[in-house]
């Protein structure tokens, strides 16, 4: 049997669609259908059913891919292996967020440096990330959305709290009043957020007043390292991680401006393409993760 004719099959059965397989091999999509119907005539049973959105396989379909993905998985291991013989590193390709990937993974990955490990990190929000792993651009993803389908596999890494925070000039001013008047009378100070659509803001409010916020942004910056700054500095109130702002809560640089029984939370999940854990670079970078995280 054709290993070509196995390799597309297996990247359509994972991607669950001819076109996003395509894409994903460099084919164009009539090549990817020839090539399944070339499979599907060698072994007379059709393995896919199509579908108005991809496709769905069939029990035979899910057999052949159970049986024949390890394998191609490992062709694929010895083949880059190859790559890094003279060297003797494997590189692993991170993205995520900037600032959880900055503060948080990276220096939880810097002790497998030491084990023969290269880092290659970028920045990108969750559907970047998902599309650039797909694509094969990166090893391991972080993001705070669950794929889709069976081409990427998901675990959960963490939990982020959020809280609301303004520089004590804004707390003093408020005063008791913000905890009568909550959300109406918050949204009387200026907002520093990462995005024109106040992401983090919104999400605060609906999870602690249930309502959406009806103040704009006064300081737009797509960084919440900036962010925090910017309020430190007075610019007016933000929803920030507590990892990212825990030293300036500490330190008095902020303030918490409520303390809601059931803080708002946000997931972040670890994202490879279904089967690389089977490489031991990207398991191992995976393992380290979800060992560090046990303390975040």
């Amino acid at each position: 049997m054709d290993l070509a004719l196995l390799r597309t099959f297996v990247t359509v059965h994972r991607a669950g669609s001819f076109t996003r397989a395509a894409a994903l091999l460099g084919l164009s999509q009539p090549a990817v259908t020839g090539q399944i119907r070339t499979l599907e005539r060698q072994l007379g049973k059709p393995l896919f059913l199509r579908q108005a959105r991809g496709v769905t396989p069939t029990t035979i379909g899910d057999e052949l891919a159970h049986r024949a993905a390890p394998h191609l998985d490992a062709l694929v291991e010895i083949a880059e292996a190859g790559l890094d013989e003279e060297s003797g590193v494997r590189t692993l390709h991170l993205v995520g967020p900037p600032e959880f990937t900055s503060i948080r993974a990276l220096p939880a990955l810097t002790p497998l440096i030491a084990q023969g490990l290269a880092l290659r990190a970028s920045f990108g929000n969750a559907e970047g990330a998902m599309d650039g792993l797909a694509a094969g651009h990166h090893d391991l993803a972080i993001t705070t959305a669950r794929p889709r389908g069976k081409l990427l596999t998901s675990t959960p890494l963490c939990d982020e709290e959020h809280v609301l925070v303004a520089s004590p000039r804004w707390a003093a001013r408020l005063g008791p009043d913000v905890l009568r008047g909550g959300h109406v009378v918050l949204e009387q100070l200026p907002v520093v957020e990462v995005h024109e659509s106040l992401p983090l803001v919104s999400r605060y409010w609906s999870a602690v007043f249930e309502s959406r916020p009806a103040a704009a942004g006064t300081v737009i910056v797509p960084d919440l390292r900036a962010v925090l700054e910017t309020a430190v500095s007075g610019a007016g109130l933000a929803v920030l991680p507590r990892y990212l702002c825990e030293d300036a809560l500490k330190s008095g640089r902020v303030v918490a401006l409520l303390d809601p029984p059931v803080p708002p939370l946000r997931t972040y999940f670890l994202v490879v393409r279904t089967g690389t854990l089977a490489l031991p670079h990207i398991a191992r970078a995976h393992e380290w993760l979800m060992r560090a995280a046990h303390e975040w």
